[in-house]
């Protein structure tokens, strides 16, 4: 288990930007949380001109993943006023899909020594380097790959270096659909209830409150190979000393329905209403970091509803997982 959750020695930590490149209209758009529409196998990622973002001579060398990787952390950098961020912190699941397969094809086929450049794009760290180099920024850089938690862990690291002394850090989230995952799920037989998809969201955390500040992080929790999961939920709520009857809205991901199940069943005879629950898959699509697009999501429905409060993102993708993130309005 890794949590995070606010006491009274701990500074708050604030989210000063957020930007995402998803299958949903969430870049440079404060208020997309009102116009979603439901995914479907044919639904395209929305992607920016990113020569806007990135040198054309890059931009050729450069996957889909990391595309959208580095225009949307450049764009929340920009939205948080330029500032350096002290550290790049990020999370995915599945990491570089396209070149670990174009590695592998040309490994298959070529005779003698290989061009290195698939190989260098394939690591999982390729992300948050890439991101470095394109921003000049040599302060702390960690990826991290812990399958459908990887997100919240980022979010976890990044809290700890704040509270080290650091200023501003970048944390944010990425995974690609290739066409090979289709073909997998389907000589597994896996039914899924929406598309697989890409997506990719970054925020700025902060210790200091501005005009600009969006919502505050309250509290990050994971919990792997669970076994106790009503003592799970008692805990975080306890610890974060909130009622669940005071959550405005809760966002979680429908994917496995044993798990989410008991999280729904524990929250709703809690007093939670079922009009104040979504399940964001529906609206992401599916990915291992699509959490990353829930806390988007739920910091830009604080921003046009100014009723929210408090919202709680509940991943529960993999039933093995569960990562637990609250979200509050500044004013809360």
């Amino acid at each position: 288990m890794f949590k995070y959750s606010l006491n009274s020695d701990q500074a708050l930590v604030y989210i000063s930007a957020a930007s995402g490149i998803t299958h949903q209209p969430t870049f440079k758009n404060a208020g997309f949380s009102a116009s979603l529409d439901t995914i479907s196998s044919d639904t395209e990622l929305v992607s920016p001109n990113y020569k806007d973002y990135i040198d054309a001579g890059l931009l050729r060398r450069m996957s889909k993943i990391l595309r959208m990787s580095v225009a949307c952390a450049k764009e929340c950098i920009q939205q948080a006023g330029e500032i350096h961020p002290d550290a790049i912190v990020v999370g995915t699941g599945l990491g570089c899909l396209q070149d670990t397969e174009k590695f592998l094809n040309t490994f298959l086929s070529v005779e003698g020594l290989l061009p290195p450049t698939s190989f260098i794009q394939s690591t999982h760290n390729t992300i948050a380097g890439q991101i470095s180099l394109s921003i000049g920024n040599h302060g702390y850089n960690m990826t991290h790959t812990q399958n459908t938690l990887s997100f919240e862990h980022a979010l976890i690291d990044s809290i700890m270096m704040l509270a080290e002394g650091d200023a501003h850090i970048l944390v944010g989230a990425a995974d690609e659909h290739i066409s090979f995952l289709d073909s997998v799920a389907e000589q597994l037989d896996v039914t899924l209830p929406v598309a697989m998809t890409s997506g990719c969201s970054f925020f700025v955390l902060s210790k200091e409150k501005t005009d600009q500040t969006l919502a505050k992080l309250t509290a990050v929790e994971t919990y792997g190979e669970i076994q106790k999961l009503e003592e799970h939920l008692n805990n975080f709520f306890e610890s974060n000393s909130i009622d669940p009857a005071r959550l405005d809205l809760v966002l979680f991901s429908g994917l496995d329905i044993d798990a989410c199940g008991q999280v729904l069943h524990y929250l709703t005879s809690r007093g939670v209403k079922e009009d104040q629950i979504q399940d964001y898959l529906i609206y992401s699509g599916i990915y291992p970091t699509a959490s990353a697009f829930a806390v988007h999501y739920a910091v830009d429905k604080i921003g046009q509803d100014p009723s929210l409060k408090n919202v709680l993102v509940c991943n529960c993708m993999n039933r093995r997982n569960l990562g637990l993130t609250l979200i509050q309005s500044v004013e809360a």
